[in-house]
């Protein structure tokens, strides 16, 4: 999944792109406000991750002229202002989520999980298809208990297929989730990682297929 960081900070910054990249997501990261809210602009991004007091144009403003201009990307504030007021404040501009620093990585990346799963409509906290099962929080793909190996993009591409179970994901939009604008792929990268991806699971006994739909995408589908 796609999150711009958008966080003055350049020491934070560069822990939370590290630590969210080894996690599998793809990451933008801005170090001001102006570049920030460009980047939001371009709806690309799955989740914001939105600090408050950015030089610039501030966190809030960046919230506001995002909402007033339909936005509809999950935003979680991160900052220093614990205030009960800033809180709500944040939240009644359109924040989806708010948390203050310091903070604690699993919380995070629950609160990312949960916002992910809001942005698919989806309730459910592991991800299944028929007796595949992938923990967004682990990482861990398994098929009837038994841990499929992945690498990290194949568990990115595997993740946004069964966030969209049931639907065909357009090569484009494979390729916007598990990308970010410092690692521009190859034309023909995820052709390749969906083929590793299709051969391990059919090399898990029970996996439902990763289904080619000609010049569109891929798909998984719940078996019948």
């Amino acid at each position: 999944m796609r999150v711009l960081l958008i966080e003055d900070s350049e020491r934070l910054s560069g822990a939370l792109t590290t630590g969210l990249r080894q996690e599998g997501f793809a990451v933008d990261a801005a170090l001001d406000g102006s570049v920030g809210l460009e980047l939001a602009a371009s709806g690309q991004h799955d989740v914001i991750i939105l600090d408050l007091g950015l030089p610039l144009v501030d966190g809030m403003s960046i919230l506001r002229r995002l909402r007033a201009a339909g936005s509809t990307a999950h935003v979680l504030i991160l900052t220093a202002r614990d205030a009960p007021g800033d809180i709500v404040a944040g939240l009644d501009a359109g924040a989806d989520d708010y948390m203050t620093k310091p903070f604690l990585w699993p919380e995070l990346r629950a609160r990312l999980n949960a916002l992910m799963r809001r942005r698919f409509n989806n309730k459910q906290a592991q991800l299944r298809a028929g007796d595949l099962e992938l923990d967004p929080s682990s990482r861990v793909a398994r098929v009837r208990g038994e841990v499929v190996s992945l690498s990290a993009k194949e568990t990115a591409v595997l993740e946004y297929l069964l966030h969209r179970k049931g639907e065909t994901a357009r090569h484009e939009e494979i390729e916007a989730a598990i990308y970010d604008g410092e690692s521009a792929p190859e034309s023909s990268a995820v052709t390749t990682i969906v083929c590793r991806l299709r051969k391990r699971l059919e090399n898990a006994d029970g996996a439902p297929p990763v289904r080619t739909v000609r010049g569109v995408g891929y798909r998984i589908d719940e078996p019948a």
